[in-house]
C-alpha cells in the first residue's frame, strides 16, 4: 500500500498513473514544438480532463463545460514527479537546455493573469463569492484574486485548521477582510470541519434544495 494524505491506495496505482500520463506528456510536447501550443497549468488540466473521459471525474466535467481549473502548485506531487521524469525522456540533460523547447513549458504567469482577471472583470451582477474547501495555497490565491477587485461579496471557509499557529489556512475571514480580500460589508462564514464530510451536506441544504444542481 501507499498513501496520499490520509488516503490509502495500492502502490501500483502510481505505476498505472505514469503509464497513462507519459503518452499525454509526449503529445503535449509534440504540440508545443510543432504547433506552438502555449501550455499553462489550467490548459494542462483541461487536457487531462479530456483524456480522463469519465463521468465520475470533476475534471472531465470541467473540460466538457469549458470551466478553467487553476492550480498554481501543479508540480507539487505526482504530476510534478512525472514532469521531472519526462524531461529526461525528452532530452533535457543539463540546466543550459532548460530555456529551450526540449521540455514541456508551463506558463504560470498567464494563469495568474487569467484567474485575477476573472475576478476583476466579473459580470455576474458585478459580485463575486468564494467557497473554499481546505486551506493553504488555493485559499490564499482565491482570496488574493478578489483583492484585485476590492474584495469578495460572499465567502465560506470550510477546513479543520485553527488560527493559533498563525497559518493562512487557519485564519478566519476577518483576516481576509483586513486585507481587502473580502468586503467590509460582507457576511463571511468559517465552518470548522472536514470538507469531504460537510460540503455534501451544505450542497444538499442549499444549491440542491433550491433546484440549481
Amino acid at each position: 500500500l501507499n498513501r496520499i494524505g490520509n488516503l490509502l491506495l495500492p502502490n501500483d496505482n502510481y505505476c498505472k498513473f505514469e503509464d497513462w500520463l507519459m503518452p499525454i506528456l509526449d503529445a503535449m510536447l509534440k504540440e508545443q514544438r510543432e504547433d506552438g501550443v502555449l501550455w499553462t497549468p489550467s490548459r494542462m488540466i483541461r487536457r487531462l480532463g479530456k483524456e480522463i473521459n469519465h463521468e465520475e471525474s470533476i475534471y472531465y466535467w470541467c473540460y466538457k463545460n469549458d470551466i478553467p481549473v487553476y492550480c498554481p502548485s501543479i508540480t507539487d506531487g505526482s504530476i510534478g514527479d512525472m514532469l521531472y521524469f519526462h524531461t529526461f525522456k525528452s532530452g533535457v540533460d543539463d540546466d543550459a537546455n532548460l530555456g529551450g523547447q526540449t521540455h514541456i513549458v508551463l506558463d504560470i504567469v498567464r494563469d495568474i493573469r487569467s484567474m485575477n482577471n476573472e475576478s476583476v472583470t466579473c459580470k455576474c451582477w458585478r459580485r463575486t463569492g468564494a467557497i473554499i474547501l481546505g486551506g493553504g495555497l488555493p485559499k490564499h490565491h482565491i482570496c488574493n484574486a478578489n483583492l484585485m477587485r476590492n474584495g469578495a461579496d460572499f465567502a465560506v471557509f470550510l477546513n479543520t485548521a485553527q488560527e493559533f499557529d498563525g497559518s493562512d489556512s487557519g485564519a478566519k475571514p476577518d483576516e481576509a477582510v483586513s486585507w481587502g480580500k473580502i468586503k467590509m460589508e460582507a457576511r463571511p462564514v468559517k465552518v470548522h470541519g472536514e470538507a469531504t464530510l460537510l460540503f455534501p451536506l451544505l450542497v444538499a441544504r442549499t444549491f440542491a434544495k433550491i433546484g440549481r444542481w
